[in-house]
């Protein structure tokens, strides 16, 4: 069964499957941010170092398992694959969404 992920969201994870570092970034707003490994990544340029170190380092591959609303965040269980210790392994994905674009992104 397909999950019907929210248009932009579809988009990040298409993008990020692809390594596609310039429609990754596309995805989000000026001024999101990202929280990912204890670590916060604010504005464009921060989130661009995060996405080309995270492909260089995991060469990662997503696969959507489920979507649920979480208050005004969208909340995709995704199966993470790629060049790590433990691979794969099942996170959730925190989006905010506004203006069809990503204003923030916490990953557990």
């Amino acid at each position: 069964m397909a999950i019907k992920l929210p248009g932009i969201i579809e988009k990040y994870v298409d993008a990020s499957n692809e390594h596609d570092v310039k429609s990754i970034l596309a995805c989000f707003s000026d001024d999101a941010v990202v929280r990912d490994e204890r670590q916060e990544h604010s504005g464009k340029k921060s989130i661009e170092a995060w996405i080309v170190n995270t492909i260089e380092k995991y060469k990662f591959q997503f696969t959507p398992l489920g979507i649920k609303d979480h208050d005004e965040d969208v909340v995709v269980t995704v199966d993470v694959s790629g060049a790590f210790d433990g691979s794969p392994v099942t996170l959730d994905y925190h989006f905010t969404i506004e203006n069809d674009k990503i204003l923030a992104l916490a990953i557990s």
